[in-house]
């Protein structure tokens, strides 16, 4: 049997055992599948069992590049323009200052050390700590939407934590989509290479046209079918197109998710189209992931566990003054960055991504924090979420305020 049919069978596998018992699973014991996948994978893989072939990965390259746009959409078609508007300002301050606080303290404190400890030039420890300011960025949504049923009076800090994952994966997706930019190849036989604004215009450009082709493509259909297929052509073309100039997909397909929901009027239409499939290519990534992780570079151990140990402090402490500065940290609550320590598919993506197309410094390092923060945090977050909104739930068992269909948060995992 061969190893490309062997990793077929176990996705399929792994997959149907999610989809019988996730719900159980998750809402008896609060546990945000997702690890045990890249866990898989990563026993499977060369570095362990050698089931899965470093060839055999490569070969599904396009796969990934699928997966990868998916994501990427999926988070775009969150920001639906007049729902954005129904929210105070004052969550938007709140997210923003804490995730660009977070990426700041990380990326800094990360410069700083791959510096001291790896002894390398200032060039290339500012793009892989960038990157890991990025991954550290992300928070997973997925604990709060098994927190969020009975939240009561809790839900205004549901709502903050909600907009704040939204508003981390933009900052993360379009800060490593300008590191791509910045450290880019130059692309061979060009009399003149594009410089770091205009590969910047370039990845916007793809996702913008894909978007309005798409949407000229359609219309308002509404036949699941043909959204289905007209979705997935769009991601791989513009993820695809993106990969080739070493760009990131994860841009160009966002753009294309907030063009969508924008200006389509089915959709609500298309968000279904894009959760039917999102939770199996979502293990598809985790397991292939898991199967590419390597090691890396000789001392790679202590930067991923200092970075580890930064991440938790950065969030806690953007958190907390985002909430202080914005004047609503009583109705917060000063550890409400609890709620935002677990990360989810979005930081895998950004790592493997950085790693395969971005050829920046230190990629394998990049890549074996995100896998260890994943690994460490995401069995753990819907704990923490809980822990920060039991504090304000209300005795007895009346049911809060649920997220609204067009806030952020609502469809990501």
């Amino acid at each position: 049997m061969s190893a490309a049919l062997v990793l077929v069978l176990v996705v399929a596998g792994a997959y149907l055992a999610a989809h019988v018992a996730f719900e159980w699973l998750a809402r008896r014991f609060l546990i945000v599948p997702g690890a045990e996948y890249l866990l898989l994978g990563i026993l499977l893989g060369p570095q362990v069992s050698g089931l899965i072939r470093p060839g055999v990965v490569e070969a599904f390259a396009p796969l990934m590049t699928l997966a990868l746009g998916w994501i990427g959409v999926v988070i775009g078609a969150q920001f639906y323009l007049p729902g954005l508007m129904r929210l105070p300002g004052a969550f938007y301050r709140v997210a923003f200052l804490e995730a660009l606080a977070s990426l700041v303290l990380v990326a800094t404190g990360m410069g700083a050390i791959l510096v001291w400890l790896l002894s390398v030039g200032i060039n290339d420890a500012v793009f892989a700590a960038v990157a890991l300011g990025a991954v550290a960025v992300v928070s997973s949504p997925s604990g709060i939407a098994l927190v969020a049923p009975g939240a009561g009076r809790a839900a205004p800090v549901l709502r903050q934590l909600e907009v704040a994952t939204a508003v981390d994966a933009f900052v993360a997706i379009v800060a490593v989509g300008l590191l791509f930019s910045v450290e880019h190849p130059a692309p061979g036989g060009a009399l003149r290479p594009p410089t770091a604004t205009e590969w910047a215009v370039i990845a916007v450009g793809i996702g913008i046209v894909g978007g309005a082709l798409f949407h000229l493509f359609l219309g308002d259909e509404t036949k699941p079918d043909r959204l289905f297929i007209a979705l997935a052509g769009a991601t791989i073309l513009a993820s695809g197109a993106a990969a080739h100039l070493d760009l990131s997909p994860l841009l160009t397909a966002m753009l294309i998710g907030v063009i969508l929901v924008n200006t389509s009027r089915t959709r609500d239409e298309i968000r279904r189209a894009l959760t039917r499939v999102e939770r199996p290519l979502y293990f598809v990534l985790l397991i292939f992931a898991g199967a590419a992780w390597q090691p890396g570079e000789p001392g790679w151990l202590l930067p991923v566990v200092l970075f580890l140990g930064a991440r938790v402090a950065a969030k806690l402490a953007a958190s907390w003054l985002a909430a202080w500065f914005g004047g609503i940290l009583p109705r917060l609550g000063r550890g409400w960055g609890r709620g935002l320590l677990g990360q989810g598919a979005l930081a895998l993506a950004i790592a493997l991504s950085y790693r395969i197309w971005g050829e920046g410094p230190f990629a394998n390092i990049v890549f074996t924090a995100a896998v260890a923060s994943v690994l460490l945090t995401d069995l753990l977050s819907a704990r923490l979420v809980e822990s920060v909104v039991r504090p304000f739930r209300r005795v007895g068992r009346r049911v809060g305020a649920q997220p609204g269909r067009d806030t952020p948060g609502e469809r990501r995992r």
